[in-house]
């Protein structure tokens, strides 16, 4: 069962685009959720995603830079955008949904340098009062470290050529495409680890026995 693989942690693949870097000021414009689960065989495969388009907050700072690197125009009435509460309910949803069948305690964070976006669903989370956040506050799963000591490479699109998981350039950018990718990546890195014995043996022989 995946609840016995990571210690009671159901990881979750998230990823944002956001109008800047800084969590505290800055617009959350997109947010995307890649749900996983677990064969029989112990390895991981994407199960379910979610994602929502963010109506900036009240006072929200827009960098034109990150408008222009993202495409996203945030006024734009076609994202069908919905304010922050709303996309967090529709966000979170599914998530606990899945931790509960899964038998897991509650999700954790996995992203393509994880730190970024945890701080923008914390700083949505703290902006409304949010009461029912699946994921553990601060504990993350990191792809872009996984695919250093991988590959060798801790660059999204160059860990996935990698790992030969197909990329579009063009498509990036997406909240919901680089889910996605991120979630092929991470499954691929764990499984690959699955394959070569790493967590089976573990369980068999297990280090300081």
């Amino acid at each position: 069962m995946i609840s016995e693989r990571f210690r009671g942690y159901l990881p979750v693949i998230v990823d944002v685009e956001t109008a800047g870097f800084n969590h505290a000021t800055d617009a959350l414009l997109e947010m995307a959720a890649v749900i996983i689960d677990m064969d029989s065989d112990g390895l991981l495969y994407i199960r379910d995603s979610v994602q929502a388009n963010v109506q900036p907050f009240e006072g929200a700072n827009l960098e034109a830079a990150a408008l222009e690197f993202t495409g996203i125009d945030p006024f734009d009435p076609e994202r069908e955008a919905v304010n922050e509460k709303e996309a967090l309910d529709k966000f979170f949803k599914p998530i606990r949904k899945a931790v509960k069948s899964s038998g897991c305690k509650r999700a954790i964070l996995v992203g393509h340098n994880a730190a970024f976006d945890i701080g923008f669903v914390n700083a949505v989370v703290q902006r409304t009062q949010h009461k029912r956040n699946p994921f553990h506050p601060f504990s993350t799963f990191d792809t872009a470290t996984l695919a250093g000591l991988a590959f060798g490479q801790t660059v999204l699109a160059k860990a996935c050529q990698a790992a030969a998981i197909p990329f579009n350039n063009r498509e990036a950018h997406s909240a919901l495409y680089d889910a996605e990718k991120t979630a092929e990546l991470f499954c691929y890195i764990v499984n690959r680890w699955r394959e070569l014995g790493g967590w089976q043996a573990e369980q068999d022989f297990p280090f300081g026995s």
